[in-house]
């Protein structure tokens, strides 16, 4: 039987309208900021977007990334609208696959991109002073609400905490090989997929990891047989710190 609004059921979009405070109108900031995008970047490119909207997206590599405000995947890999696939969670995790019928943002994402959208390439991007593996660190990763959905959520590094960090790494900086451990685990976490795990023995698939210091700007990229994370090799031509 349809759904029909009766007397008693609240107004529609009642729930949304401000309260009288100020602090629910719209920011003033991100409508100057749509303004200059409109101006810069979306009416100077109007075809190629008007094609996206038709033929809609094909990109070949998916990233995930943290959510942190610092670290945006599109400006770091210089990519444009419709090249990457991006889905991004506190300290970049994946969790391993569990079909139990709740809700899996982060696993809804990646079985589109590796089945819908058919990427050929997932990047775990990790990053420097990421909060979210401090507050692990530290033992600040507990409950902020009743629901306690950060500590659950941070307990995914538990792992990668025992068994991914190289001696050396922890002995120098125990946060950054946290960091890397994190990234790696992830990427095992990828593989108990088995679209993923079946895409990949087929060659028609690649992991990697990558790391990047918001500071300097510098990318590491893990190596896959050792593990480590290196500093990308920049190509002929361009200065590595230009």
């Amino acid at each position: 039987m349809p759904w029909r609004r009766t007397a008693s059921d609240p107004k529609p979009f009642s729930d949304l309208r401000p309260k009288g405070d100020d602090t629910a109108a719209f920011p003033p900031s991100l409508l100057d900021g749509y303004r200059k995008y409109r101006e810069r970047s979306h009416t100077p490119h109007r075809p190629d977007y008007e094609r996206l909207a038709v033929y809609g997206q094909e990109p070949q590599v998916m990233v995930i990334s943290c959510c942190d405000s610092r670290v945006t995947p599109e400006g770091i890999f210089g990519a444009g609208p419709g090249e990457l696939f991006v889905v991004r969670n506190v300290a970049n995790l994946v969790p391993p696959h569990g079909p139990d019928g709740d809700y899996h943002s982060t696993s809804a994402a990646l079985e589109f991109a590796v089945q819908a959208l058919k990427v050929r390439h997932i990047v775990v991007l990790g990053h420097c002073r990421c909060g979210g593996v401090k507050a692990f660190l530290n033992g600040d990763a507990g409950p902020l609400s009743p629901g306690d959905f950060i500590g659950k959520w941070m307990s995914l590094l538990e792992p990668a905490a025992e068994f991914r960090c190289l001696p050396a790494e922890r002995a120098e900086d125990p946060q950054l090989a946290l960091e890397y451990a994190g990234v790696r685990q992830s990427l095992a976490n990828l593989r108990t997929f088995p679209c993923v795990r079946l895409l990949e023995e087929r060659g028609r698939l690649s992991l990697h990891g990558a790391w990047f210091d918001i500071g300097s700007g510098e990318l590491r990229v893990m190596d896959p047989e050792s593990g480590r994370f290196e500093l990308c090799t920049h190509r002929p031509g361009i200065p590595a710190n230009p």
